[in-house]
C-alpha cells in the first residue's frame, strides 16, 4: 500500500508515524517538511489530497498543530474524505462509516501512544458497503459535483 504523509512541521510524533508505517511494510512518501521542503499546512494538505485523488497514493495522512486546517484543506479536493481523528474509536468510525481515505491528526494533542492506537484502528478497519452509508456517501459525492461545477468561490453568508 502506498501512503503519502504530510505535515507543516517535523516532530517526534511525525517521525514515529513514518517509522510505524514503514514497519508495517507500506511504501511511504513524505511531503513538506517531512521531505525537507518548507511548506504551509494548506500546501501540504493539497499535495497529499491530490495524490490520493489521482490514485498516486492509496491513502494519506496529514498533520498540523490542531489537525483542523489540514482536514479542511484536504476535503476541498473532490473524492477526498479526510477525517480528523483524536482517538482510535474516531479513526475506526471514520473508516467503517465514512470510508475515509485521509487521516488527519493534531501535532498538539496526539502523543506517540495515541498515534499508534489511531494507526492500528485506521489500518485494521475497512468500509463495509451498506445501503445507509452508501446513500450518505453518494450524497457527499453529489455535494462535491454540485459545488465544483460553479466557477465562483463559495463565501459565507
Amino acid at each position: 500500500m502506498r501512503i503519502v504523509v504530510g505535515s507543516d512541521e517535523r516532530t517526534h510524533v511525525t517521525d514515529v508515524v513514518l517509522e510505524e508505517l514503514r514497519r508495517r511494510g507500506f511504501e511511504v512518501e513524505p511531503v513538506g517538511p517531512l521531505a525537507g521542503v518548507q511548506q504551509s499546512w494548506s500546501e501540504v494538505a493539497r499535495i497529499v489530497a491530490e495524490k490520493v485523488a489521482r490514485g498516486e497514493a492509496d491513502e494519506g495522512i496529514l498533520f498540523c498543530w490542531t489537525g483542523t486546517g489540514v482536514s479542511i484543506a484536504a476535503n476541498k479536493v473532490p473524492g477526498i474524505r479526510a477525517a480528523l481523528c483524536e482517538d482510535a474509536e474516531t479513526a475506526r468510525g471514520a473508516r467503517l462509516w465514512n470510508n475515509a481515505n485521509v487521516l488527519c491528526m493534531s501535532l498538539r494533542r496526539t502523543s506517540e501512544a495515541i498515534a499508534r492506537e489511531i494507526l492500528e484502528a485506521w489500518f485494521s478497519t475497512r468500509y463495509i458497503p451498506n445501503p445507509e452509508d452508501d446513500a450518505c456517501l453518494a450524497q457527499v459525492a453529489e455535494i462535491e459535483r454540485t459545488y465544483w461545477k460553479t466557477s465562483e468561490p463559495i463565501t459565507a453568508g
